[in-house]
């Protein structure tokens, strides 16, 4: 069942299971081979219809600097990992608009000798977003915000 209110929004429990400890592994870093993580969720809302998400430096000087930003996934309990480059993905609706000006998943790099914190946050929404490729966060939050039933968090850092 939809809530009424979208004030409320259900926590939504996600893992990463190649991240072993609180830090990046190497191939998911502009260091590595810059892939996108696999993403298990656990408590999948039945009224779910599509998965964003979003990757966050949150120890930037720019606050909040945006790594990745991708919407219109169809809903379910596994994404594969290495989501290729593009704005939209070959049919599926699948978008990833800008972020590290760039329509791709960037992974953290940040300045030699400086650890950085990383927020993936991963949201379940209750339809298909129709909002352009070339939106950024700012726009895809406005966008999503009375349609998000589910949100969750998970923090690791990066030197």
């Amino acid at each position: 069942m939809i809530p009424t209110d979208m004030s409320y929004i259900e926590t939504l429990i996600f893992t990463l299971p190649d991240f072993k400890t609180k830090t990046f592994p190497i191939a998911y870093t502009g260091r590595g081979k810059n892939l996108s993580p696999e993403i298990l969720i656990e408590n999948l809302s039945k009224d779910a219809k599509t998965i964003a998400i979003t990757l966050e430096d949150i120890s930037h000087p720019i606050k909040n600097f945006t790594h990745w930003i991708i919407w219109n996934i169809p809903a379910t309990s596994k994404i594969e990992k290495a989501i290729p480059t593009d704005k939209c993905l070959s049919n599926t609706g699948i978008t990833q608009g800008i972020a590290y000006g760039m329509h791709k998943y960037s992974g953290p790099k940040p300045p030699k000798g400086k650890t950085h914190l990383y927020r993936f946050t991963v949201y379940t929404l209750d339809c298909k977003l129709n909002i352009s490729a070339s939106s950024r966060k700012k726009q895809f939050l406005k966008q999503s915000e009375k349609h998000i039933l589910q949100r969750g968090f998970v923090e690791y850092s990066f030197e």
